[in-house]
């Protein structure tokens, strides 16, 4: 009897462990404040400014993992403008790094979620680290 209950919790830890570590890396982005907070296993770590999309475009509201990841990115809708340390959470959505970073803390991107280039590369580099399956983004209001 005393084996079985160990066995069970034992068990319980392991899923709640394998759980936790899905979404051991989370980017919450906020277009209200025009921030990204990252958190590491629940513990804040990061917290930046950015820019998502202005009057007449949309960043999409919801929860993702990533899709797909580029070091560099250029985008062929908007004149092969440079997006460093792309990480793609929804179709064409990113977030990445600009050297705009004068326009960090308003709403003025075609929908993406940019931030300032060093900390793009921070956010990327800890995608690598924790895996896309491992990370959620999640964007609201």
């Amino acid at each position: 009897m005393r084996k079985t209950v160990f066995m069970a919790a034992a068990l319980a830890l392991a899923g709640a462990t394998l759980q936790a570590r899905a979404d051991s890396l989370v980017a919450n982005i906020n277009i209200s404040t025009q921030t990204m907070t990252v958190s590491q296993e629940g513990r804040i770590i990061h917290k930046w400014r950015v820019s998502t999309a202005r009057r007449g475009y949309v960043t999409p509201r919801g929860s993702w993992h990533p899709v797909r990841m580029n070091r560099m990115w250029y985008s062929r809708k908007y004149d092969m403008t440079p997006m460093p340390y792309s990480v793609f959470f929804r179709g064409g959505y990113a977030i990445h790094g600009t050297n705009a970073v004068r326009h960090l803390g308003r709403p003025v991107s075609h929908g993406c979620v940019r931030l300032a280039t060093p900390n793009a590369a921070r956010f990327y580099a800890l995608v690598q680290e924790f895996g896309p399956a491992n990370t959620r983004i999640v964007v609201s209001n």
